[in-house]
């Protein structure tokens, strides 16, 4: 299940598109998909072994076109090692509430998306977010936790001052939103408390069969309870 609209992206067979903080790979394998050639960075060295191994695993399935352009990198988000106007385009799917420097991060994305590229962040939603800070300490303080709460219009500021235009948001993964508060009215370090572990076998079905009605409740639950906040923007030309 994607945060990131590829279509809203722009993101077109050939392209080369960074996914920073690429966690599981759900965005880089969808890209690649599509005929993007992608670099998948994260500082997990863990999860990128599973990303290697899950694209290896669709190439053998004929998933992939042959050939086509794919690597993984362990780095850091405040010192990318790439050179400016690298990518046509960058994802950058639930990081930055991980990050102390976020303008750094920005920063650094913004320098290597050649000019004209496109970029799309994205962010907890403020008042969901809120909620799961109040109900469980342990949500933020343990350690890879999120560092701070974003408003829409603070991000899209920064990104802006930054060198990048707006090109449009939403909200999406409405449904996820009452998982987290049932995580962390129950402790969010205890997943295995039986209403929490039927909620994610809800979601897990969702994400595997996606039945119509059941996405339509979703899109209709998103601009109210969406759980991520999804930011599109384009690099200024000079």
């Amino acid at each position: 299940m994607l945060t990131c609209d590829f279509d809203r992206l722009e993101l077109t067979h050939g392209d080369r598109i960074l996914d920073m903080g690429c966690g599981g790979g759900r965005h880089a394998f969808a890209a690649m998909k599509r005929g993007a050639r992608v670099v998948a960075l994260d500082y997990s060295e863990g999860e990128l072994k599973d990303v290697r191994a899950t694209v290896a695993a669709m190439d053998q399935a004929g998933e992939l076109e042959p050939d086509l352009s794919f690597g993984t990198i362990n780095g850091d988000a405040l010192k990318l090692p790439f050179a400016d106007g690298s990518f046509d385009a960058v994802v950058c799917s639930e990081v930055l509430e991980h990050i102390w420097d976020f303008r750094g991060a920005i920063k650094e994305l913004v320098r290597v998306l050649r000019p004209g590229g496109r970029m799309a962040v994205t962010v907890p939603t403020r008042w969901p977010e809120r909620v799961c800070w109040a109900l469980d300490p342990d949500y933020h303080n343990s350690l890879g936790g999120h560092v701070r709460i974003f408003r829409q219009h603070e991000l899209e500021q920064e990104l802006e001052n930054s060198g990048l235009w707006l090109r449009g948001s939403h909200h999406a993964h409405a449904l996820h939103s009452p998982y987290w508060w049932i995580r962390c009215a129950g402790g969010v370090n205890e997943p295995d408390k039986p209403i929490a572990r039927k909620y994610h076998d809800f979601l897990s079905w969702q994400i595997i069969k996606n039945p119509r009605w059941l996405a339509s409740v979703d899109r209709l639950l998103n601009p109210v309870l969406g759980k991520s906040l999804v930011v599109y923007t384009q690099k200024v030309t000079p």
